[in-house]
């Protein structure tokens, strides 16, 4: 799969709320070292540079075009091409922040722990997460994938398992002196139905999508829209609010 910068960049005001949820909520002051974790096209590496302007402030992705549009962005800082479950830095950080990353990742009873070595003491692992697969967005992806024609190719296709508030509370608190964890859901009014697609399309759609050719990405995407156009009623004047459940972790070491 490919990250597209464009793509997700055409809902950043949306897509940053949360990260400005979470940086506010990191209890640190004095922090002189911090990551972006998954960096995207900088938006989040912003919030965070915003926060602590007198740290050293480092943004890591997996993908160039991200990280291209995160260098036009944030020209003073520094970006890295990594990958997060590979990360193995050679320093600690005071924060360690991942927002709308980790879901991408496997094993998270091993994850969260070495991140949280990654920190020095005192530091905070600042996480948020989309909550949402069984929101029906998501179901309705599952549903067309496993109905159409290209059931062969990605009928089987699943996100990496989610967890519970608690699953990480407990995980947590076993390596952090504090852990703070609380779910929102955001309603997030987009212009149409066809912009529900477009904003998945930046995330939750690319496994979906990647196997398939162009003429049967346009026929998925007509399906999977006229499913949406069910499940979420526009409002009024054409509207459409979108409920977006986020689970956010604050672990400090």
């Amino acid at each position: 799969m490919t990250w597209s910068a464009k793509q997700y960049t055409m809902f950043e005001q949306q897509r940053t709320r949360p990260v400005r949820d979470l940086v506010a909520a990191i209890p640190n002051t004095d922090v002189r070292t911090a990551v972006d974790l998954g960096c995207g096209p900088g938006n989040s590496t912003e919030v965070l540079a915003e926060r602590f302007a007198q740290a050293q402030v480092t943004g890591m992705d997996s993908s160039d075009d991200m990280l291209a549009d995160a260098r036009n962005r944030l020209p003073a800082l520094n970006f890295e091409l990594a990958d997060i479950g590979a990360w193995n830095p050679g320093q600690t950080f005071d924060v360690i922040l991942a927002n709308a990353s980790l879901q991408w990742l496997p094993d998270h009873a091993t994850l969260y722990p070495h991140l949280v070595n990654q920190l020095a003491q005192g530091g905070t692992l600042a996480v948020q997460t989309p909550d949402n697969l069984d929101e029906p967005a998501h179901r309705l992806a599952r549903e067309v994938a496993a109905d159409g024609p290209w059931a062969a190719k990605i009928g089987a296709v699943k996100h990496n398992e989610r967890h519970t508030a608690s699953y990480y509370y407990e995980l947590l608190s076993m390596h952090c002196s504090t852990v703070d964890v609380w779910r929102t859901t955001y309603q997030h009014p987009l212009t149409d139905h066809g912009a529900v697609v477009e904003w998945f399309k930046a995330s939750a759609l690319r496994p979906f999508l990647a196997p398939l050719s162009d003429s049967e990405k346009a026929a998925f995407l007509q399906a999977y829209q006229a499913r949406i156009s069910q499940a979420y009623p526009a409002l009024a004047n054409g509207t459409v609010l979108l409920p977006f459940p986020r689970l956010f972790i604050i672990a400090t070491r």
